[in-house]
């Protein structure tokens, strides 16, 4: 006796299916945009010619490209993870500065082993937009130490791991439907 396929749980694992391949396809479309983001970064990372830094907060045109700004206060510093520019792991000292009556920015001042925060009220500061977007400080002001610059490569580019995951959701979806089926048709 042949038995008929549940036409309703087939349908579901099947649109489950067919939407988890799209999105791995997706996700290898995503791939190729951001492996051209990335491009486009580490071009601008060779552009000296500074521009304004983007105090509406976007600003992913002007990442990795030179900008200054005018430090008017700080509302606060404090140490976060960083690297120097010869490598060695510490603190990055990172200013709240104000620029407008409105808005503050995130600047990082400069490298440090020491946990302690530096004193510093205000100023011109020039360097490279990091993501966020925040100022990173080239040279370091405060008496501190170059940190690292940013960099394109320490983008995360997943997309195709996640492409994977999903094409691997969908067969399993699929061979857990088969087996279902089959252990199915044996108990009946």
């Amino acid at each position: 006796m042949t038995r008929r396929l549940p036409v309703f749980s087939t349908i579901i694992v099947l649109a489950a299916v067919v939407t988890m391949i799209g999105l791995g396809i997706w996700q290898l479309g995503r791939l190729k945009e951001k492996e051209a983001l990335i491009a486009r970064y580490e071009a601008a990372t060779g552009n000296d010619l500074p521009v304004l830094f983007p105090l509406d907060g976007k600003g992913e045109a002007e990442l990795f490209r030179r900008s200054a700004l005018v430090c008017n206060a700080v509302t606060g510093i404090g140490p976060v993870a960083g690297t120097a520019a010869n490598g060695t792991k510490g603190w990055v000292q990172r200013a709240q500065c104000v620029v407008t009556l409105e808005k503050t920015v995130p600047v990082d001042l400069g490298f440090s082993r020491d946990l302690n925060t530096v004193d510093w009220k205000s100023g011109v500061v020039s360097g490279v937009i990091a993501p966020g977007p925040r100022l990173v400080a080239d040279p370091p002001v405060a008496g501190l130490q170059p940190m690292a610059k940013p960099d394109p490569g320490d983008l995360p580019n997943n997309h195709l791991a996640y492409a994977g995951q999903w094409f691997f959701f969908a067969l399993t979806a699929l061979v857990i439907y088969v087996l279902a089926l089959r252990r199915r048709g044996r108990v009946s």
